[in-house]
C-alpha cells in the first residue's frame, strides 16, 4: 500500500531534539505514513544516533534517510525529501518539534477539505513556555514584513480554522503536485522566508493557505540558528525578503508599494541598529537587490505573466489590510 502522507524532517545538528521529534511521530494515531529524514551534513552525531535508534524499515510508519555531505541549506534539504516522498501530501516538520498524537491525521484531513487548498499550517506552541503560541500561520504586508500574529499570544486564542497568507514551513502540509509545479522551494533562499515565498506563489496561482488549530506541535524555536536575532538570520532574512518581493510583485505593484516598502526597510534598519546589527541588516538588503537582478530571479518572475491582474489587485488589498493589522497590533 502507498503512504497517505510523507513527513519530511530536515536536520542540521539537531541532536538535542531530533529523537524526541521522531519518537512523537512513532506514537501517531494513524500509521500509514512515511518519515524521511534529510541530514544536511550535521557534525554533532545526530544522524548516527537517530539511525541506530530508528533503523530504516518498511513497516508503518516507514522511515528512510537522505544524507548531504556538504551543508546545502533548508530549501535543498526539503526539496530532496519532497522529491523522494511517495505520498500525494507532504508534511514538513522541523527537527525541534514534538507532535501531538493526532498531528498527522488532522493535517491530512484539513488539506483534503478543498481542492484549492495548497498548504495547511499547524498550531505551534512554544516548547519552552507551553502557555504561549509560537505560530498559527503567517501573514505578509505592504511594508515588506512577514509576521506571525499568534506568536507569544496565549494558548487560549487562535482556536478557529482560518485562511492565512502562508503556512509556516516548520510544521505544515503541502500538496506535492502543486508544490512541484511551482518549482519547489527556491534554493537561492537557502533558509528563511522560503515558506512565505512558496505560499505567495501559490496564492498567485489562485490557491489558498489555511490554518488548522487541531493539528498541534510544540516547537523549541531557533534550534539551528541559535536565537531569534543573530547575524546569520538577520542578513539572510533581509536578503530573502528583497528577493521575494522582486519575484512575486510585478513592477507596477512594486511602485505602488514603494513608499510602504521604503518605510518598512527604514524602520527595520533603525530597529537592528539598536540591536547592533544595523550593518548586517543593510548588507542583507544590498545582497537581496543583487540577487533580484540574477537570472534565477528573472526565471521565477515569468509566473507573473500568467497571473490575472484582478488576482494581483486582490492580493494587494490583502497586503494593505495586513499592514493595518500589523500596525494596530
Amino acid at each position: 500500500m502507498d503512504a497517505r502522507v510523507s513527513v519530511v524532517i530536515p536536520n542540521y545538528n539537531g541532536k538535542d531534539y531530533l529523537a524526541d521529534c521522531v519518537d512523537s511521530l512513532m506514537k501517531q494515531s494513524v500509521r500509514r505514513f512515511e518519515i524521511i529524514i534529510v541530514d544536511d551534513a550535521s557534525t554533532d552525531g545526530s544522524m548516527q544516533e537517530i539511525m541506530e535508534r530508528f533503523p530504516a524499515k518498511g513497516a508503518w510508519p516507514e522511515i528512510s534517510y537522505i544524507r548531504h555531505f556538504q551543508n546545502r541549506g533548508f530549501c535543498a534539504s526539503v526539496n530532496d525529501g519532497i522529491a523522494a516522498a511517495k505520498a500525494e501530501y507532504v508534511i514538513l516538520l522541523n527537527n525541534d518539534t514534538v507532535a501531538d498524537t493526532d498531528f498527522v491525521k488532522n493535517l491530512w484531513n484539513a488539506i483534503r477539505r478543498s481542492d484549492d487548498i495548497f498548504s495547511v499550517s499547524s498550531r505551534m506552541i512554544s516548547l519552552k513556555d507551553k502557555e504561549k503560541l509560537d505560530d498559527c500561520g503567517d501573514l505578509y504586508c505592504a511594508l515588506g514584513w512577514a509576521f506571525a500574529p499568534a506568536r507569544d499570544k496565549s494558548t487560549d486564542s487562535y482556536k478557529k480554522r482560518a485562511e492565512v497568507f502562508a503556512a509556516c514551513g516548520g510544521a505544515s502540509i503541502y500538496r506535492k503536485k502543486a508544490l512541484m509545479e511551482l518549482g519547489g522551494f527556491d534554493e537561492a533562499h537557502f533558509a528563511y522566508l522560503e515558506d512565505m515565498d512558496v505560499g505567495y506563489r501559490a496564492k498567485l496561482r489562485g490557491c489558498r493557505n489555511m490554518y488548522e488549530p487541531k493539528a498541534v506541535v510544540w516547537h523549541a524555536g531557533s534550534a539551528t540558528s541559535g536565537s531569534r536575532y543573530n547575524k546569520f538570520k538577520v542578513k539572510i532574512s533581509a536578503r530573502n525578503n528583497i528577493y521575494m518581493i522582486s519575484k512575486n510583485m510585478p513592477w507596477w505593484q512594486i511602485l505602488i508599494n514603494l513608499p510602504f516598502l521604503l518605510a518598512g526597510t527604514v524602520i527595520k534598519q533603525v530597529f537592528f541598529i539598536k540591536k547592533k546589527l544595523g550593518r548586517t541588516y543593510l548588507a542583507g538588503v544590498l545582497e537581496g537587490i543583487r540577487l533580484s537582478l540574477s537570472e534565477g530571479a528573472k526565471e521565477r518572475r515569468r509566473l507573473l505573466k500568467e497571473v490575472p491582474a484582478g488576482r494581483i489587485w486582490k492580493l494587494e488589498g490583502e497586503l494593505l489590510l495586513n499592514m493595518l493589522r500589523r500596525i494596530t497590533g
